[in-house]
């Protein structure tokens, strides 16, 4: 299986406020983890620190 996760980027904020949305959106993800059994199917909206939808991860098979 194949984990794929999409996430736009503000394209007029800075590469460091770039980095470190990311990475809150990771880390949140990473944090939640437990609540997905991660099978092709699974997945979900990812959202940015503004609770704007920002993209979604997804679970597929290869």
């Amino acid at each position: 299986m194949k984990f794929v996760l999409e996430v736009t980027m503000d394209e007029g904020a800075s590469a460091r406020d770039r980095a470190s949305e990311l990475g809150r959106i990771l880390r949140y993800w990473g944090g939640n983890l437990h609540h997905y059994a991660l099978e092709p199917g699974d997945g979900a909206a990812v959202h940015d620190s503004a609770y704007q939808e920002v993209g979604a991860w997804r679970v597929v098979a290869s």
